[in-house]
């Protein structure tokens, strides 16, 4: 005949956590490593219009964004109608452009010079005759390189 021990409450054994904080800091630089920093904060609403023939800008170097849109607070709310030009981090006239493009120029590095290309990201609603005062001012700043920014438009016409 068998023994029957009477019962004692069982405990579990305690976690382990001595790899926890590998394991915590291996995630923070993965995050550190693949997360994208934005220099220029918009501080301009846009909507940028939809095309269907689009390329995507590989080379990331010598790249400046001009913002043009209604402007609007911290919160994203807009501030007034009217429609504002962003180079950087703050506000231009369409006479300051040249200027703000040769400082800009100023600080790169010899090799990104040649290359300086510049992003217009412009609101779906802005007149085409602002955008052609920015592209003169680029011109005479010498800043020929310029692309739009666009969403992508599928051939039925719905967006992606």
């Amino acid at each position: 005949m068998s023994r029957f021990r009477p019962q004692r409450e069982r405990t579990l054994p305690g976690l382990n956590v001595a790899s926890l904080p590998d394991l915590i800091f291996t995630v923070l630089f993965f995050f550190m490593i693949v997360t994208h920093m934005r220099d220029v904060d918009p501080k301009v609403q846009y909507e940028v219009p939809a095309g269907t023939e689009l390329n995507r800008q590989t080379n990331k170097s010598g790249l400046v964004y001009i913002f043009i849109g209604k402007p609007v607070d911290a919160q994203g709310q807009i501030v007034s109608e009217e429609t504002k030009i962003q180079l950087g981090n703050r506000y231009v006239a369409i006479d300051e452009i040249a200027t703000e493009i040769d400082k800009i120029r100023q600080t790169m590095p010899e090799a990104d010079r040649q290359r300086l290309t510049v992003s217009i990201r412009a609101d779906r609603d802005t007149e085409m005759g602002l955008i052609n005062d920015v592209k003169q001012q680029l011109r005479k700043a010498g800043a020929l390189n310029i692309n739009y920014s666009a969403t992508k438009k599928s051939k039925n016409g719905e967006l992606k």
